[in-house]
């Protein structure tokens, strides 16, 4: 099932449209080519329904959240919604400021979202109205671990039913899960955490995954997860001694642009609940 979806996306070679950070934008771009996708970069208000009509699918990331760009966010996702597109949204620091709450749920009203991508803090600020964001990354108190693993799971599969989304939470435990059914999902390295963007790598390639697997979203998504994670553990294994995040970075992408499907089966660590 793995290596069916990771084959489909470099068969179907899908174009998808990112407005996304500036702090991440090439490895986002990077990490589509790397995958078997293509990406456009595109936020001016004068083109984005225009160039979201030529592609598959569109991410709509808001760490590097602006005024200028948020009515292209909303006019590529309606866009997007009339043709049927995969849309994503990776809400980076929702919580941590009232702009970036506001816009979040301005951009959750105007548009349907295939699927929701973000951290612990992130979905509890969303489903929730939790304050425990601190920035862009997750609060240390919002770990996912053995104990809550389940209340995570219950409260990720509750937002997926109000907001019919798939809702992926990534960390050192992944969940990707509709309202009946999650994966839980346990490929990754601490390393990654290091890395600016891994996460809105992750986000941009999930829409990929969705648009050239839109049969089966859910597996799509999960697909998506496992491979990063396992990216991941496989970079690590070969960085050298004086080596260190940088290098680390473009051996996680070398590992997507390499990786067999049969590898990706037979290292997967995730179950389905």
């Amino acid at each position: 099932m793995l290596k069916k979806t990771l084959k489909k996306v470099k068969e179907v070679c899908p174009l998808i449209h990112n407005i996304t950070n500036y702090v991440t934008v090439n490895d986002c771009a990077n990490i589509l080519l790397a995958c078997g996708a293509s990406p456009i970069m595109a936020d001016d208000i004068a083109e984005v329904e225009e160039i979201t009509s030529i592609c598959g699918g569109l991410t709509i990331n808001i760490g590097t959240l602006n005024e200028r760009t948020i009515e292209s966010m909303i006019l590529a996702g309606r866009k997007s919604n009339l043709l049927n597109h995969s849309v994503v949204l990776d809400p980076v620091g929702v919580g941590a400021s009232k702009f970036r709450t506001n816009t979040v749920e301005k951009l959750l009203k105007e548009i349907q979202f295939t699927a929701i991508h973000g951290n612990v803090s992130e979905l509890k600020a969303l489903a929730i109205g939790s304050s425990s964001t601190t920035g862009v990354d997750a609060n240390i108190n919002d770990k996912i671990t053995q104990s809550n693993i389940q209340e995570v799971v219950q409260l990720a599969k509750n937002f997926s039913k109000e907001s019919q989304a798939i809702i992926i939470v990534t960390g050192a435990i992944d969940i990707v899960c509709d309202a009946n059914q999650a994966y839980i999902i346990k490929n990754g390295h601490p390393m990654m955490s290091k890395v600016s963007g891994t996460g809105c790598m992750l986000s941009t390639m999930i829409t990929a995954y969705l648009t050239a697997n839109p049969d089966d979203k859910l597996l799509a998504s999960a697909t998506a997860v496992i491979l990063m994670g396992l990216a991941g553990e496989l970079a690590f294994n070969r960085l050298s001694e004086y080596e260190g995040n940088l290098t680390y970075r473009d051996l996680i992408i070398d590992e997507i642009y390499n990786m067999d499907g049969n590898i990706l089966e037979q290292k997967a660590k995730y179950k389905i609940c």
